[in-house]
């Protein structure tokens, strides 16, 4: 059975790549580029067909794919090649992978959402003997945690999350109470002992059941899907900030090795494949994130580049050269080439060991 759920990963992650790449072709000819090859998978070519402009290919190994848009790295002399195409048309061709991974991510939250019956928020529950602000200006049982120290809290659980980052300098807590938005700045919540409880905040966190219509539904996809942003945006902080280590980190094999996991750890096979294809909304909406960062030879470090563009043509009349932005691409791309490789060398040891 472990197979099938590797194989089963090795698809679902090569299916998201190619759903990014089929988003840069879908949006490259809706803007009227030309493209060259469009293929699903990598490798050797085992079928293809030409078109008048475009060749359509599979290939041998399922892990992704690509789209070749004419002039995306340099000036072909075409009319409708990449390069020679205006800010707009360039950054929805740029954004369109992106796109079609967070829709991919959006699509499959909605149909596992489709039979909830109901959805949980984090609410306080009650304090410990003790517990000194519990008062109107302070707590009381039943606000909903609507946003803790910055971070909003959309779904169970995020309140415990980032109520363990207070530092014991106070802390912001926005709760909803009757309706009402009740903000508490630099509130001394602090951990203490209450009664035989040590290391506590001397509060419960508990569950508000949200009764479901169509609404609801459409709201907590939304959740559901901000909290997968929030949780990308809360590790690259963590990464910047030296919390976390190239160590903790997770390339394309310990990936596939946590949906194996999963998968083999679920109690039945549709349990199986209800937190695979969870899973997968996670990576798809984290593609979408990670494509869209200012980093060289990403999505994102494109765009970049072209508001640098805008930005230089208005104060200097001219473009950046783009054997500069070449240059920085191709920098950046052997650069996050390492870093796949340590990450993936990492993955494998953990594997082994």
């Amino acid at each position: 059975m472990k197979v099938v759920f590797v194989i089963a990963a090795i698809f679902i992650f090569g299916l998201l790549i190619a759903i990014h790449e089929l988003g840069h072709f879908l949006a490259g000819r809706l803007c009227g580029v030309r493209v060259n090859e469009f293929s699903i998978g990598m490798g050797s070519c085992i079928w293809h067909k030409e078109t008048e402009e475009t060749q359509y290919s599979i290939r041998l190994l399922p892990i992704g794919g690509f789209c070749a848009l004419d002039g995306q790295d340099e000036d072909t002399g075409d009319e409708r090649c990449l390069a020679r195409q205006g800010f707009w048309k360039k950054f929805i061709i740029l954004a369109g992978g992106s796109f079609m991974n967070l829709l991919t991510g959006i699509v499959i939250i909605a149909i596992l959402f489709a039979g909830a019956n109901s959805f949980y928020v984090d609410q306080v529950s009650g304090f410990s003997e003790g517990f000194p602000l519990e008062r109107e200006n302070g707590l009381m049982v039943g606000d909903v945690f609507y946003r803790i120290d910055g971070w909003r809290t959309y779904i169970r659980g995020d309140a415990a999350m980032f109520l363990s980052f207070n530092d014991g300098q106070g802390i912001d807590i926005e709760v909803i109470r009757n309706g009402e938005l009740i903000v508490l700045e630099d509130l001394p919540l602090y951990r203490g002992t209450y009664g035989e409880r040590q290391n506590s905040f001397g509060m419960q966190v508990g569950a508000k059941q949200v009764p479901t219509d169509f609404l609801t539904h459409l709201r907590f996809i939304g959740y559901q899907t901000l909290y997968f942003v929030q949780q990308m945006r809360l590790s690259i902080i963590q990464i910047i900030r030296g919390n976390v280590s190239v160590k903790e980190l997770s390339g394309p094999v310990g990936i596939m090795s946590i949906m194996t996991e999963v998968g083999t750890s679920s109690l039945s096979a549709s349990g199986a494949a209800r937190n695979i294809a969870f899973l997968a909304a996670l990576i798809a909406i984290n593609l979408a994130v990670m494509n869209m960062l200012p980093i060289p030879a990403l999505d994102g470090g494109r765009i970049f580049f072209l508001l640098v563009d805008v930005v230089a043509l208005l104060l200097f009349k001219h473009k950046v050269p783009e054997k500069y932005q070449a240059a920085v691409n191709a920098v950046g791309f052997v650069l996050l080439m390492g870093v796949m490789a340590l990450v993936t060398l990492q993955d494998v040891i953990k594997l082994i060991s």
